[in-house]
This record gives structure tokens, sequence and C-alpha cells, in this order.
């Protein structure tokens, strides 16, 4: 076979379903690819950038108050009753009959029959100027109430965990739709090109139940997917060079091979691979730099409880802030191990909840107070929240109270927290009623979350859309959503 008669084949076998749309003789092809609002010139794809910079069509419509995000999400749904969503009424009923106005027309993940009233497990204070309540499983995050700013009142409209985890973090219970961090570094990409502008870190043992999707880009370019990192050994799996491969063998790949193939056979796709191995080789060098926290003095580690070389949720807060403070515009912790059903010692209020709330108080305190030392806090939008609430009922699966006190799933009224970022700080926003079951004042669901983050960091919700299979799409989709304005500084 001739080098042509070669090159034609390669062509014939690299030809996309988009390419043959667009070149087919009848030109209906190209028709319906514009009717879909995808760009059709050249062989390129509907969007080429580098993966670092923002499209100048997609500068900040509104006057950002956040840089960066850090989002803390608690796996499994801790029960805003035993933290911070106090209700001296349910204490009081503690051990009664469920009423049947909360259970007529209700859907339970586990609950059957008529359960119990369960009150609060723990003793609440109220601290700061802002007389914020919170339990005594958070002593340390107390300390921080005048920094926070509690939403009492979010709602979901999903009840079991993946579905609730994919709302929360794609603003579709669907799978195949962008994660929030996605979206943000599509818009904005990153103050440094030799890291992810979305970074990933997971502690507690596993990662989510429908895992890499709630970090996934769904229809957004595939450069924005976020980049899962380690706290202990290779940060990132599969990055360092094979073994004989060296990094003037790696370069001179990543200069000639694929960009020929690119100028040669036209896949679109070879631009965004081609963008994800320059990422690769430059992470090579910065990644373990900005992930090795053993240079962090001692009373850092002290401050945080980490333990280099360990992987742990400690050790992910401190790389959060290291990560900050490198530039990442989105920095996702996902924690698991908050699913408090009472089903045995490790899932209920009184054994495992009280172990994981250890695992996050003093860490969560620390990066606080060292964001804020820092000059970072002002910027960066931390927010902590599980994907629904729990139920003011013990669980009662099959009928019978469970062994070991638990919550149910509760998508009816969860709290949310969030600090810094252009938030008004030591603010209660929304107010649930007397048992913590329900919003009884300013409900907020996910979309009107996402509104406002987005706003806080500079897009209008609305308008921030992308097109796919013939739509606009957009984070909030197609119901009604709106800015939080009360929770703005």
């Amino acid at each position: 076979m001739t080098l042509q008669a070669h090159l034609q084949t390669e062509q014939l076998r690299a030809l996309t379903r988009r390419h043959f749309l667009r070149d087919c003789t009848t030109g209906l092809g190209g028709m319906w690819l514009a009717s879909q609002g995808i760009a059709s010139g050249a062989g390129k794809p509907a969007i080429i950038r580098d993966a670092n910079e923002p499209l100048m069509s997609l500068a900040p419509m509104i006057a950002p108050k956040a840089k960066r995000v850090i989002f803390l999400h608690m796996v499994g749904a801790p029960s805003q009753l035993d933290l911070f969503d106090y209700k001296p009424d349910l204490k009081r009923l503690n051990g009664q009959d469920c009423p049947q106005e909360f259970l007529e027309g209700k859907r339970f993940a586990f609950i059957q029959g008529v359960p119990k009233m369960l009150g609060p497990q723990f003793e609440f204070k109220q601290y700061g100027q802002s007389g914020a309540w919170f339990s005594d499983r958070l002593p340390n995050l107390a300390q921080h109430a005048d920094k926070l700013c509690f939403i009492k009142t979010m709602q979901t409209d999903q009840f079991n965990h993946g579905p609730a985890e994919l709302l929360v973090h794609t603003g579709n219970q669907n799978l195949g739709y962008p994660s929030l961090g996605s979206w943000v570094t599509w818009g904005l990409g990153t103050d440094n090109r030799n890291l992810p502008g979305f970074m990933v870190l997971i502690s507690g043992g596993r990662i989510p139940r429908v895992g890499a999707s709630l970090w996934g880009t769904g229809f957004l370019p595939s450069v924005y997917q976020g980049v899962q990192c380690r706290s202990a050994g290779d940060p990132v799996l599969n990055a360092a060079n094979p073994p004989g491969v060296s990094r003037d063998v790696r370069r001179t790949a990543l200069d000639k091979l694929d960009r020929q193939t690119h100028e040669e056979i036209g896949d679109p796709e070879t631009l965004t691979r081609i963008s994800q191995y320059e990422m690769a080789f430059r992470m090579q060098v910065s990644v373990p730099e900005v992930m090795d926290i053993s240079k962090e003095p001692a009373h850092i580690h002290e401050m945080y409880g980490t333990k280099p070389g360990k992987e742990s949720f400690a050790n992910n807060c401190l790389l959060a802030r290291r990560l900050a403070e490198a530039g990442t515009r989105y920095i996702q912790l996902f924690d698991w191990g908050w699913d408090t059903h009472g089903s045995n010692e490790v899932e209920s209020i009184k054994g495992g909840f009280v172990k994981k709330c250890e695992d996050i108080d003093k860490p969560i305190s620390a990066l606080l107070t060292d964001l804020e030392q820092r000059g970072l806090l002002e910027d960066t939008l931390v927010v902590w929240s599980g994907e629904f609430g729990r139920t003011p009922m013990q669980e009662n699966r099959g009928g019978t109270t469970n062994k070991f006190v638990g919550r149910d799933h509760n998508p009816g009224a969860f709290t949310l927290w969030m600090a810094g970022g252009g938030v008004k700080p030591g603010l209660t926003y929304g107010e649930t009623d007397p048992v913590g079951y329900s919003a009884a004042k300013d409900p907020v669901h996910l979309r009107d979350f996402h509104s406002t983050m987005l706003h806080l960091l500079g897009f209008d919700a609305k308008k921030l859309t992308f097109p796919f299979q013939g739509l606009d799409q957009k984070l909030i989709g197609v119901k009604p959503a709106k800015v939080v304005t009360g929770v703005l500084a």
C-alpha cells in the first residue's frame, strides 16, 4: 500500500459522524448541524481554546465576588437536626408516635407504618454575635459562627442518594450532565495553566455512589472534567511517564505525533486530546509540588490535624487551601460515611456519626482560619452540604424501629452553609417548621443555590448556556430558579 493510500484509509477510519453529516453531498447534514448550534467550519469543533483560558464571550456578566470555590460535600447526608437546626419542640416530642400529617402523601426511602419522633441527640448552644445554633459535635467550627451563612431551608426533588448527589453537583438527577466545577472552569478557566482548573479530593474510604459523573463534563468539552487527586501516594494516577519514557521523549510525542495526526486526519477530538496531554505533561511537575503537604510548618499540621502520607479529610482540607492558593478555580472534597439510618453501629447517630463529626470539625475550622489569615477567604466561596436532610422521626425499617438510633432521608429541608466569597457572614436564612421537617419560611431549591453560586462568580445562570441537542442547555435547567439575594453581602 502506498503512503497516499494508507493516509486515505486512515482518513476514512477517522471519519466521525459529525464529519459525515457536515460533508455529505446533499448539504442536509450541515443544515442539521447548524440547527444544533454546532460550528461546522474547516473541520474544527464548536469550541477551540486552551483548556485554561476562558472564552471571551463568557467574560463575567456581573461583578464577581468570588474567584474560586471549595465545596465540602458530606456524602450520605448528615443530620441537620443533630448539628445546626435546633428544635426544642422536637426534643419535647421525642419517643411519641409521629403525627399522621407528617406521613400522609409522603415518600420515604425506608420508613413504614407509624415511626416514633426522634429529638436532637446532642446538646445545643448558641455561638457568636449571630447566635447561630451548633450541637456539641462541632465545637471548633462553632467558633466561626459569625463567618458562616446558613441556609436552613434547602430543598431537593430527590430522596435517594445517587440522583440527589447528581442534582447537587450537576443540576440534574440523570447521568450525562456537566458538573458545577465543569461549568465554572468552562466559564472562568484557571489562574494557573500548570494545574487543572477543577480538582477533586476524596476521603472516607470510597467514592460517592455515582462516581466520576459528579465531576464529569457531560456535553461540555472534556478538558473541563474534574481531576481526581489523592492525598497519599501518586497524586494523580496514570499521569507519570511509562518506564523507559523520558520527558524529552514525551515532549517529542506531544510536539509532533498528535499534531501531525490532527493535520493529516482532521479529527477535531485530537485537539481535545492534545490539550489533555499537554496538561498531564505540565502536571507531572506542578501537581506533586502542590500536593506535597510535608513541607508545611508544624503549626499548620497541628491546626488541621494532618498526617502526611495518609489519606484523610484533614489532609484534603489542607490540600484545598494549597490548591486555592496555587490558582485552582474549583476544588471539590467528597467525604464518605454520613448515611445514618441506624441499621448498624457505624450508620448510627450515636456511633459512626460522632466519629464523622470528629473527622471534619478541626480540619474545616482550620481551613476557614487559614484562608482568612492568608487573605483568601474574601474571594473564596466555601460551601458545606449533604445531598438532602434527615427526618425528625426515627427510622423504622420494615415497620420495626431500628436497633440503633438513626433517621431516614428527608428532601424537604436540609442545611447548607457558605462562607467568604461575597455571602453575608453571621446570617441564618430561612426557617423550618417546629420539628425541622419542612421549610416554613424562605424555601431554597437547589436550582436557586446554583443560580446564587454562579451569581457570586459573576454569571447569570439563565444566560450561561451551551448548545446541545438543539437546546441552549443551562446548569439550572428550564424550571424557575432565582438568586437568593438575601444571602448576598
